[in-house]
């Protein structure tokens, strides 16, 4: 349900693909060209940098906090295209339990994340980002339907923050629940996913710092975080519907977006 129309493999970033092409509930689709969506652009190659800048984006949306950027730097500049920085909670956050991840604390880490409790804290964070994060969410779709399109949106690894921020631009255009689950899950394809390693400068696996070997108890803990899982966005669902209703309540009274405004937002994104 997805298009590979427009995907290819950079060198410096991964998770990179064009949203367009999925259907909506009243049979349109996403315009190509217009959503796109990776992990972050710190490390883009002079070649993936040009690739990016013949795209025409207007707008780069990083949805990595503070700690994101120290660790694994700032994203490239692209001529023309404005830089908007907008921090969403960041699932399995915590210095400390990262602390752990670093010193190999199996039994620690065992207590923390066994038995199903890795998933439940992923589900926790998806549900939190929906919960708190709604200015934020209807500064972009607002941004979005006033014309900051084409638009790269992205987080670490473009996996969880971002995956929930373009779930949720899907949601306002309409598009059917099963393609956003489809395209969410697309970055658990092998070539997008980012290394689970014990580097960094606040010991966060899979990122770029000095890598280190990791125990296999505790990739094998740590996996919840490394994984899209269709019961992490059924948990922003299911938190949509406890706190709003439906999707159009939480899209209308949640995130400010009036029935203009999302009609500006699907001309400009579907075709």
């Amino acid at each position: 349900m997805t298009s590979e129309a427009l995907e290819p493999v950079l060198a410096g970033v991964r998770n990179f693909r064009d949203v367009g092409g999925l259907p909506t509930t009243d049979g349109r689709r996403v315009r190509h060209g217009v959503l796109y969506r990776s992990g972050h652009l710190a490390r883009a190659t002079a070649e993936d940098a040009e690739f990016l800048a013949g795209l025409g984006l207007r707008t780069v949306y990083d949805f990595r906090n503070e700690a994101d950027q120290v660790l694994d730097g700032l994203d490239v500049a692209l001529p023309g295209v404005r830089n908007v920085n907008i921090p969403l909670t960041d699932p399995a956050h915590g210095a400390e339990f990262w602390q752990l991840v670093r010193e190999g604390a199996v039994e620690l880490l065992r207590a923390e994340l066994a038995d199903g409790q890795a998933v439940l804290r992923m589900q926790a964070s998806y549900r939190d980002i929906v919960r708190s994060r709604t200015a934020e969410h209807s500064r972009v779709l607002h941004d979005l339907a006033g014309g900051g399109v084409p638009v790269l949106m992205h987080c670490a690894a473009g996996k969880d923050r971002a995956g929930l921020s373009v779930a949720i631009t899907l949601m306002a255009l309409g598009v059917e629940r099963e393609a956003i689950e489809a395209d969410y899950l697309l970055s658990n394809d092998p070539h997008r996913r980012y290394p689970m390693h014990r580097g960094g400068a606040n010991g966060q696996p899979g990122h770029s710092g000095g890598q280190k070997s990791i125990d296999p108890e505790v990739r094998e803990l740590l996996k919840p975080f490394f994984d899209a899982r269709v019961e992490y966005l059924a948990a922003a669902y299911a938190t949509i519907t406890e706190e709003w209703g439906d999707v159009d309540t939480y899209l209308r009274s949640g995130l400010r977006l009036s029935d203009e405004t999302r009609a500006a937002l699907r001309a400009r994104l579907l075709d």
